[in-house]
């Protein structure tokens, strides 16, 4: 072990007694963003390198929030928007999301997964489908990928299906708007049933949403880091962790 090595795991060490007796956050979502920029900062001229070692990085992170009592985690691994990539890079990142996937239910998690499947091919549509179904019984942490995600989308999913519902009953429009209030909507999501995120980490040195679970985030706290995400550390899940627990939450004006 290296120096600079040592120095991190004494600081580890310092940040993890301080957070011994801390409220960790129940819900945690995570935009995994940098996998590119990674790549090509480590001398890669295919970007699928940053994918692969970007998913390697998954099973640390939800080791990490188990240890840290966290019972929610949400991975943002596919938006919308990357669904119009070029057909030479989205082919190999879905396979690595399915084998990211594939390997989360061999490990014992108990995945969920959100979004427009009906945007995804057939395959990978097929595997996330599979992955809920076989691991929809196990108790402990719950990890929702969230493949082919769009947060204005699942709003608007919302909202149509909560349309369907009610015509299914036989009301009308006008019976609707009489008593549509902000729970009948949240009752669509994708994320219906779970708490909101208490904390949202973005890494890359973005500091926006761009989309990432627009309406639960309505009082989430926000942790932006500067490491792309393949070179996040457990020490910068630790500042995370002590950001948070530093804020005093407000949950109004």
């Amino acid at each position: 072990m290296g120096v600079r090595d040592l120095v991190y795991k004494v600081y580890e060490r310092r940040l993890e007694r301080k957070l011994t007796s801390v409220q960790a956050p129940r819900h945690v979502g995570v935009i995994v963003d940098g996998n590119r920029r990674w790549a090509r900062s480590n001398g890669h001229e295919d970007v699928r390198h940053g994918h692969q070692k970007g998913a390697d990085k998954i099973s640390e992170l939800l080791a990490w929030c188990k240890e840290a009592g966290v019972e929610y985690v949400t991975l943002w691994l596919l938006s919308t928007d990357n669904l119009s990539r070029d057909k030479g890079e989205l082919e190999p990142l879905l396979q690595v999301i399915e084998n990211l996937v594939g390997d989360l239910v061999e490990q014992g998690w108990h995945v969920k997964p959100m979004g427009s499947l009906d945007l995804l091919p057939d395959h990978t549509a097929h595997v996330l489908k599979n992955a809920k179904e076989a691991t929809s019984h196990r108790p402990g942490l719950i990890v929702n990928v969230a493949v082919g995600y769009g947060g204005r989308r699942e709003i608007a999913d919302a909202v149509r299906s909560l349309l369907q519902e009610h015509a299914s009953k036989g009301a009308s429009i006008e019976d609707l708007v009489e008593v549509l209030d902000v729970e009948h909507i949240a009752e669509h999501l994708y994320t219906r049933g779970l708490p909101d995120p208490d904390l949202v980490i973005r890494t890359s040195g973005e500091q926006r949403l761009s989309g990432f679970l627009l309406w639960q985030s309505a009082h989430s706290e926000f942790y932006f880091c500067e490491a792309y995400w393949p070179d996040f550390r457990r020490v910068d899940f630790l500042r995370a962790l002590r950001a948070y627990a530093a804020r005093n939450r407000r949950y109004g004006f």
